[in-house]
């Protein structure tokens, strides 16, 4: 069980998965703080996660997380009654800021979207009303009035509703014309809120159209959403992030001859486990310091991440966990077939994903690949999984 405690006057307000799987908010007195003297304050709710929970003065406010996106509610105490911080886009990424003063009146949050450059804004709790504070420039005469995001949802083959994020320039046609960049992670219950990238509106402007997946394996959805991607349920991951891509074609927001598909690290093995099920998945693979060795790197108890993952991954000297890592691990599922062209990036010092692990991947497609298409292989001797800053 997880317990995340916060304090006001004499109470703490606990924050707990006991007795609520997405979490719920609960009330202690400081001098009996123990399970028999809790009251509830804010209850779990199925398909809602409460991510954080923050006291102040004369209110609160809850972090939840619903339907994927992140909301803001603002409770009084004495009758509990929440208001909703209403957020303008269908998708985004918002957050708490930073608060030092616990006597306020305001709260302030991050916000910002693909189309939206990061942003802080101001809640008066007492009119309800926002204002922007700050938002970063952005050089060169950014309008993004000239672009639009939009919220779909890709059907998996087990009917699961799965999430897809989708960026574009306005006037791009959809009729399968233009080129498609898909994105994907879907592993130890991360998030990948939809952000803004300065470096990806000149995509947007050359006509590309950009997705995120947000596949099983994340906790977009919760920690049942992680929970139906890891482990003996891995193979969800991959088989949504092609529900994702025959959606994206279904649609006429490309072709698969026209589609680049993209992931890095956990990510990098969505992608090489991807293109072993369906090698005509899309034009382009790019991988970011794979993690494509599974079965190799989760049997060598040696290495430093290793043990500590048999929750996320397996444990291979469990027969049954061996066997069906086994049916994914990219490295392994290398086939006499035709790949799409691939770009394969990883470091030297990288202690995560060892560099090794791309270099094989990369040797036993260019001796079983039966097609000509490109594949390219590149190791920064400088960096580490996270780049130059993260060698060590």
């Amino acid at each position: 069980m997880k317990y995340f405690p916060e304090h006001r006057d004499d109470l703490f307000y606990v924050r707990t998965n006991d007795g609520a799987k997405e979490f719920r908010v609960v009330i202690a007195p400081v001098a009996n703080p123990g399970v028999d003297h809790w009251k509830e304050l804010v209850p779990g709710k199925p398909g809602l996660t409460i991510e954080d929970f923050q006291p102040f003065a004369d209110h609160a406010v809850v972090v939840e997380r619903a339907g994927g996106l992140v909301r803001f509610l603002i409770s009084d105490y004495e009758n509990q009654s929440l208001a909703r911080i209403e957020l303008p886009e269908p998708a985004y990424l918002a957050a708490p800021e930073f608060h030092p003063e616990f006597a306020t009146g305001a709260f302030r949050f991050k916000y910002e979207s693909p189309v939206t450059p990061p942003s802080i804004f101001e809640y008066d709790i007492a009119s309800r009303s926002k204002k922007l504070l700050k938002q970063t420039e952005v050089p060169g005469g950014y309008d993004p009035e000239h672009y639009m995001v939009e919220r779909v949802h890709a059907t998996a083959p087990d009917g699961k509703k799965v999430p897809l994020d989708i960026v574009r320039r306005k006037g791009v046609p959809v009729d399968g014309t233009a080129p498609c960049w898909l994105y994907g992670y879907g592993s130890y219950g991360i998030s990948i809120d939809p952000s803004f990238s300065s470096n990806r509106i000149s995509l947007l402007d050359r006509g590309v159209i950009y997705a995120i997946a947000h596949i099983r394996g994340g906790g977009e959805l919760g920690e049942a959403w992680h929970d139906d991607g890891r482990m003996m349920t891995k193979k969800n991951t991959f088989t949504d992030f092609i529900a994702c891509a025959d959606f994206l074609v279904e649609k006429k927001f490309a072709t698969h001859e026209r589609m680049v598909i993209h992931g890095g690290s956990a990510g990098g093995l969505l992608i090489g486990a991807t293109i072993n099920l369906r090698s005509n998945l899309a034009h382009v693979a790019i991988l970011d310091v794979p993690f494509v060795d599974v079965l190799n790197t989760m049997s060598d108890a040696t290495l430093p991440l290793t043990t500590g993952e048999y929750i996320e991954w397996g444990n291979p000297n469990k027969k049954a966990e061996y066997d069906y890592i086994k049916t994914y691990s990219p490295y392994d599922n290398i086939a006499a077939k035709d790949y799409p062209a691939m770009l394969l990036f990883t470091s030297l010092n990288d202690s995560q994903v060892p560099y090794w692990e791309s270099a094989k991947f990369a040797a036993k497609l260019r001796a079983l690949k039966t097609d000509k298409n490109a594949l390219l292989f590149k190791i920064n001797l400088d960096a580490g999984h996270g780049g130059a800053s993260g060698r060590f």
